[in-house]
C-alpha cells in the first residue's frame, strides 16, 4: 500500500477534520459496545500529540438526513471526553452551521471539535459539492479513519478528499495491511468461512476467495441454496431461488481450483424461526417438511473444525446460525472457539461476526476483527474502497 498516512504529513497548528467511525450502538442512552471509538483513538492521540487541531465527523444510525435527537453524537462526545481525560472536548450544535463555525475557527491546539451527526444533512450521502466545500473549509487538512464507511462515496468519505491535503489514519492503515496481506499472501492452508442469509449478498466474494483459498465453508442461510441445488430437501429454510444457478457455477469452479467447498452435513431445525422449545437435530443434510434450518448440527461442527484447526489463515464473515438465540448460536459459538486455537491469522470480517465474537468474550484472542463489515466485504471480495481510493499515493 502505498497511500500517504498521518505520518507524512505536518499537521502543527493546523485544523484537521478526520472522518471517524462512530456509529456505536446506543440503548437506552447508553452506549453498548464503544470498541469504534477506542479503535480511532491512536490516530486522534498522535494527531494531538504533533500539535493537531481536532474536528472530527462521523454519523450515528440512520436519521434520514434531518435532525433527530435520537441519533445526537453528544453522547459520544461524552465518551470521547472520558478517553482524553487531558483535552477539551468541544461538541457542535450542527454539522456546518454557524456554530461549527465559530467553533473551528477558536479551536486551539490539543483540542477536539466534534461535528453532529453528518447524516442529520442529507448532503452528506448525496456526496453534494455544496456541503464538500463547506466541510472542507473548517479545516486545513482532512485524514480518514474512518474503515467501517469506506466503501461509500459520500461527501466526508470522498468528496472532501479531494478538497484538502489527505491521508490515512492508523486505523484504516492497520485494516488494509492485515485483510489485503491476509488474502494476497496468505499462509497456508487457508480457509474461509462464509455465512449470512442470501447467497446474492456474498456471490462476488466467493467467487473472489475461489481463486485464493484452500477450503471455503459455506453456512447460514445461503447454505440451503447451495444444498438444494445439490438435490437435497431443505424445508422451509432460507431459499435464494434466482441464484440457484449460481449456486451450481460456485461450486463448478471450486471443483475447478481445486478448491475444498464445504457445506453443512446436518442442522438444527424447528417448526418455527421463533420457536427455540421445539428444535431438534437432523440426521443428514435433509431438512425435514414444515421445519426450518437454524444452526449447523454436531456433525458439520467436527467436521468445520476439523478443517479449521489445521489452518494458518482464516477469514470469517457472517455467523453459520441464528446466532441472536442462544439456543441456535452453538455452531457460531463452536466455529469462534476454534479460531482461537488456530496457530496462525484469524480475521474476523466485522458485522455479526463480530458481534458475535465480542459478545463471547473471545476478540482479544482474534488476529483481528474489522470495525467495518461492508467495507471488509469489500475488500474479501477484491474491491477498491472509494473512501482509499481517493486519498493521495505518498
Amino acid at each position: 500500500m502505498n497511500k500517504r498516512t498521518i505520518k507524512d504529513i505536518d499537521v502543527y497548528d493546523k485544523s484537521v477534520i478526520v472522518r471517524v467511525d462512530f456509529n456505536v450502538p446506543v440503548i437506552d442512552g447508553k452506549i453498548t459496545d464503544d470498541n469504534r471509538i477506542v479503535e480511532a483513538m491512536p490516530t486522534i492521540k498522535y494527531l494531538l500529540e504533533k500539535g493537531a487541531k481536532i474536528i472530527l465527523m462521523s454519523h450515528l444510525g440512520r436519521p434520514e438526513g434531518k435532525p433527530n435527537k435520537k441519533y445526537s453524537l453528544k453522547i459520544v462526545s461524552q465518551r470521547v471526553q472520558e478517553l482524553l481525560p487531558d483535552n477539551k472536548v468541544i461538541m457542535a450544535k450542527d454539522v456546518t452551521g454557524t456554530d461549527a463555525k465559530e467553533k473551528a475557527k477558536k479551536l486551539k491546539m490539543g483540542q477536539v471539535l466534534i461535528l453532529e451527526n453528518l447524516r442529520f444533512d442529507a448532503r452528506e450521502e448525496e456526496n453534494d459539492k455544496t456541503f464538500c466545500k463547506e466541510l472542507a473549509s473548517l479545516a486545513e487538512v482532512y485524514v480518514n479513519d474512518a474503515f467501517g464507511t469506506a466503501h461509500r462515496k459520500h461527501a466526508s468519505t470522498y468528496g472532501v478528499a479531494k478538497l484538502l491535503p489527505n491521508a490515512i489514519g492508523f486505523l484504516i492503515e492497520k485494516e488494509l495491511n492485515l485483510i489485503c496481506g491476509s488474502i494476497e499472501n496468505p499462509k497456508r492452508p487457508f480457509v474461509g468461512i462464509l455465512g449470512g442469509a442470501k447467497v446474492k449478498d456474498k456471490i462476488g466474494i466467493i467467487d473472489s476467495l475461489l481463486n485464493t483459498v484452500d477450503t471455503l465453508i459455506i453456512g447460514g442461510g445461503m447454505a440451503y441454496t447451495f444444498l438444494s441445488a445439490k438435490g437435497y430437501k431443505i424445508g422451509n429454510s432460507l431459499f435464494d431461488e434466482s441464484n440457484v444457478k449460481t449456486a451450481k457455477d460456485l461450486m463448478k469452479k471450486a471443483e475447478e481450483k481445486g478448491v475444498n467447498l464445504l457445506l453443512p452435513v446436518d442442522f438444527v431445525e424447528t417448526p418455527n424461526f421463533d420457536d427455540v422449545i421445539n428444535y431438534r437435530y437432523t440426521k443428514d443434510e435433509n431438512i425435514s417438511d414444515g421445519y426450518e434450518g437454524v444452526d449447523i448440527g454436531k456433525k458439520s461442527i467436527k467436521l468445520f473444525s476439523k478443517v479449521v484447526k489445521k489452518a494458518k489463515t482464516v477469514i470469517w464473515n457472517g455467523p453459520v446460525g441464528v446466532f441472536e438465540k442462544k439456543e441456535f448460536a452453538v455452531g457460531t459459538y463452536a466455529i469462534a472457539k476454534k479460531l482461537t486455537k488456530v496457530k496462525g491469522t484469524t480475521i474476523i470480517g466485522g458485522g455479526d461476526s463480530a458481534s458475535a465474537v465480542i459478545n463471547m468474550g473471545l476478540a482479544d484472542k482474534m488476529t483481528h476483527i474489522s470495525t467495518g463489515g461492508g467495507a471488509s466485504l469489500k475488500l474479501f471480495e477484491g474491491k477498491v474502497l472509494p473512501g482509499v481510493d481517493v486519498i493521495d499515493n505518498i
